[in-house]
């Protein structure tokens, strides 16, 4: 081998190893955790996240999908994404909203006709004012999944009438909207774990829960509970979000990549959300389930002291934004 030829082939070997460890230091991974089981639109849409996400960045970006509370329950992820432990959650409104108080406002009961009505509002102006006041406590929204129209379910009786709930133990999540409700139609409610549900209505531990259809049929909370009514008290969002701190080290390109990867995830979410609602009615009748239709006047109007009180809180003027918006649709 010539001098120079020694040269050259040296000179090209250190390029590459220059390369290889460009290539390296620009490897992102990244942890995304939520809390719905496997086979569910949200665990669907997280993995699409990553695909697209990886794609995107030609493979710089990788990231791992945790379901089932894997990272902890929904107020544990919001801490974690907080302080930088965790990345990214497909998190729920009730847990946002101990942090961001606003979340609370999109939770008012029956202010929305239907899922369309909802994505369009948490698209436009309010979502955006939203996701500014996210950014201020250190998370980024990347999008507002959906978390559907929640009905309730339980192992006593049918629910047809706010009269129907009093006395029953039903439990909700960590949302205090929610507790209203609950109390506003005599239910007493009880904050359980999404994770620990199934096995708290098997044993008793409470009579009912309120959840989206698509919720109760991939946890199979059906098989332990006799009675679903659709009460469609509520809409419920699942915000998508990254850790400020996760956001702010991350390159032009690499955030392009992940809001790309976000819009593609949130609209496969909230396609999947929708069919399952619509399809799950049969489907649940089909396994034993009674599924009845409520009388939604009687329980709107049981419900309308939820809504002023929400109005004359610390957050009053925000959630007078949110109801006007969802009138004016």
């Amino acid at each position: 081998m010539t001098r120079i030829s020694f040269i050259r082939r040296t000179v090209l070997a250190t390029a590459l190893l220059a390369a290889c460890g460009y290539a390296s230091a620009q490897a992102v991974k990244l942890t995304l955790g939520h809390g719905n089981p496997v086979g569910s639109p949200r665990h669907t849409a997280a993995l699409k996240f990553a695909e697209v996400a990886k794609a995107k960045s030609a493979g710089r970006i990788e990231v791992t999908v945790a379901p089932s509370a894997q990272m902890g329950d929904d107020a544990a992820m919001v801490t974690a994404l907080r302080t930088g432990a965790l990345d990214i959650s497909a998190n729920s409104q009730g847990a946002l909203a101990n942090t961001v108080p606003e979340y609370a406002a999109f939770g008012m009961p029956f202010l929305f006709a239907d899922l369309t009505q909802a994505w369009k509002i948490m698209d436009g102006p309010v979502g955006k004012e939203l996701a500014d006041k996210s950014a201020e406590k250190g998370m980024i929204v990347l999008g507002y999944w959906d978390n559907g129209i929640r009905h309730m379910s339980n192992s006593k009786r049918p629910l047809l009438k706010p009269e129907d709930l009093k006395g029953l133990k039903m439990r909700t999540p960590p949302d205090s909207v929610t507790v209203d409700i609950m109390q506003a139609l005599g239910a007493e409610a009880q904050q359980i774990k999404f994770s620990e549900l199934y096995v708290a209505l098997q044993q008793g531990v409470v009579d009912g829960q309120e959840n989206p259809l698509t919720n109760i049929a991939s946890a199979k909370l059906n098989e332990v509970q006799k009675y679903i009514s659709l009460t469609g008290h509520k809409s419920e969002m699942t915000p998508f979000v990254m850790s400020k701190r996760t956001w702010d080290r991350l390159s032009d390109a690499d955030r392009k990549a992940v809001q790309e990867a976000a819009n593609e995830a949130t609209a496969l979410q909230r396609k999947l959300s929708k069919e399952s609602d619509d399809s799950l009615v049969s489907e649940l009748k089909g396994k034993g389930v009674q599924v009845d239709v409520v009388n939604k006047a009687a329980f709107q109007q049981a419900t309308a002291s939820v809504v002023a009180k929400w109005e004359a809180s610390p957050i009053g003027p925000f959630v007078k934004k949110v109801v006007a918006a969802s009138r004016a649709q």
